[in-house]
C-alpha cells in the first residue's frame, strides 16, 4: 500500500504482537482509510477482506472502533453494516444512528429482531437524519416508549396522519410521547384535534384528584377549553378535505356538539359549521350547503331540526351566519375577531323575547366565548 496507508510493516507489527490494542490500532488505520481515493482496486479489496475479519473480533474495543470510524461510510460493504448493527449496543449505535448502506428493510428487521438493547437501537434509529414511514411503523409497533418519543421528536421522521394515529392509540397516556408530539412543526388537523382531547382528559382528572373539582364542573370547563382550542385548529383552514376528516373525527367520538356548531359561526368558519351539520342531518353536503343559506329562512330551520339540534340555538345560529353574509372579513388585522363581537352583540340585542329558560340556556352555551380572555383589545 502508498504512504500513508496500511503497510506491511503494520501487518507484521500485528502479526508480531496480536494485542487487543494492536488490533483497535489496526482497525482505527484501516478504517480511516477506507474510502481514501489514493486505495487501488486491490487494496480497497485487501482492506474489505481484513475488516470482515475483524468485525467478528472477540475484543469489543475493536470491534467498536471499527463501527464509529466507518458509520458514515458510503461504500462500507452491506454485510459488514448489518454485522455491526446486529451487534451489542456500543457497536451498532454509531451504525444505526447514522449509516446510509443499510436499507429501511434491513433497519425494520433490526427494530422487529427484538432481544438485548432492543430500545437503545430502535433509539437510535429512531433519531437518524430521516427515517422512512415503513421505519417509523415499525417503530411505532415495536411499543418502545423511549423510541417513539425520539421518533416524534425528529423532523425528518416521515409519519403520516394514519402513523400519527396509532402514536396516538398506543402512547396516547404518554406524557414522554404527548410533549414532542405536540411540539412537531406540523400536524394533521385530525392529529391535533386529538392530542387536544387527550391533553384534556388527563387535566380533568388532575383537576378531580388534586384539587376536590366535582367532576361534572372540571368535565364543563375541559370541555370549554377543548372546544376553543378545536376552534383554533380549524379556524382558517381552507383544505375541505383534512375539515371533513375532521368533522368526521369528531362526530365519530362525540365531539360534534351544538356548542362548538356555534363557535364556528362565531369565529366565520362557515365552511366547518355546512359540513357538520350535513354529517350530523345525514345531508348531502351541496343539499346543506343550499339549506343552510336559503333565502327564505326555512332551509336553515328543517336542517337543524333534522340535524336535532337544540331549538334554542336556533336563532343564534342565523344571527352568526347573517352577520358573515353583511360583513364579509375585510383581511386587515383582527378582522375574525371583530366578526365574533359583532356576533355576539348582535345575538344579545335580539334575545329579548326568548323565555328565560331558553336565554340561560344560550347564555350558558355564549359565557365561555365572551371572556375576557378571548375580547378584543
Amino acid at each position: 500500500m502508498k504512504a500513508g496507508h496500511l503497510t506491511q510493516e503494520d501487518v507484521a507489527r500485528l502479526l508480531a504482537d496480536p494485542s487487543p490494542n494492536s488490533r483497535t490500532d489496526l482497525a482505527a488505520k484501516l478504517a480511516q482509510q477506507f474510502d481514501s481515493p489514493g486505495l487501488s482496486q486491490a487494496e480497497h479489496k485487501l482492506a474489505e477482506d481484513i475488516i470482515r475479519v475483524m468485525v467478528n473480533d472477540t475484543v469489543l474495543r475493536v470491534r467498536q472502533t471499527l463501527a464509529e470510524n466507518l458509520k458514515s461510510s458510503p461504500s462500507l460493504p452491506r454485510d459488514v453494516a448489518l454485522s455491526l448493527a446486529r451487534d451489542v449496543e456500543a457497536v451498532a449505535i454509531p451504525v444505526l444512528s447514522v449509516s446510509t448502506v443499510l436499507t429501511p428493510a434491513d433497519l425494520v428487521e433490526i427494530v422487529r429482531s427484538g432481544g438485548a438493547g432492543a430500545e437503545a437501537k430502535s433509539t437510535a434509529i429512531a433519531q437518524r437524519p430521516t427515517v422512512p414511514a415503513v421505519v417509523a411503523d415499525a417503530l411505532i409497533e415495536s411499543g418502545s416508549e423511549r423510541a417513539v418519543a425520539a421518533l416524534v421528536a425528529n423532523e425528518g421522521a416521515e409519519l403520516g396522519e394514519r402513523s400519527l394515529g396509532r402514536v396516538i392509540d398506543c402512547f396516547g397516556d404518554s406524557e414522554a410521547v404527548q410533549d414532542p408530539l405536540v411540539h412537531r412543526s406540523k400536524l394533521p388537523i385530525t392529529i391535533a384535534e386529538r392530542l387536544v382531547a387527550v391533553v384534556s382528559e388527563r387535566l380533568r382528572q388532575h383537576l378531580v384528584a388534586h384539587h376536590e373539582l366535582p367532576a361534572k364542573v372540571a368535565s364543563e370547563l375541559i370541555l370549554q377549553s377543548r372546544e376553543r382550542a378545536t376552534v383554533a385548529l380549524f379556524t382558517g383552514e381552507s383544505d375541505e378535505g383534512a375539515l371533513d376528516r375532521l368533522v368526521g373525527q369528531l362526530a365519530r367520538t362525540g365531539r360534534l356538539t351544538p356548542s362548538l356548531l356555534l363557535r364556528s359561526l362565531c369565529t366565520g368558519d362557515i365552511v366547518f359549521f355546512e359540513m357538520a351539520m350535513s354529517r350530523m342531518a345525514n345531508v348531502p353536503l351541496t343539499n346543506a350547503r343550499l339549506l343552510i343559506h336559503d333565502a327564505g329562512r326555512l332551509g336553515l330551520k328543517s336542517l337543524y331540526d333534522k340535524a336535532k339540534l337544540p331549538p334554542a340555538l336556533l336563532p343564534a345560529c342565523r344571527i352568526a351566519i347573517d352577520v358573515l353574509k353583511e360583513t364579509p372579513y375585510d383581511g386587515e388585522p383582527g378582522d375574525r375577531e371583530r366578526h365574533r363581537r359583532r356576533v355576539i352583540e348582535r345575538i344579545l340585542t335580539q334575545y329579548e323575547d326568548l323565555a328565560p329558560e331558553d336565554l340561560e340556556f344560550l347564555l350558558a352555551k355564549l359565557g365561555d366565548i365572551m371572556q375576557p380572555e378571548n375580547a378584543a383589545a
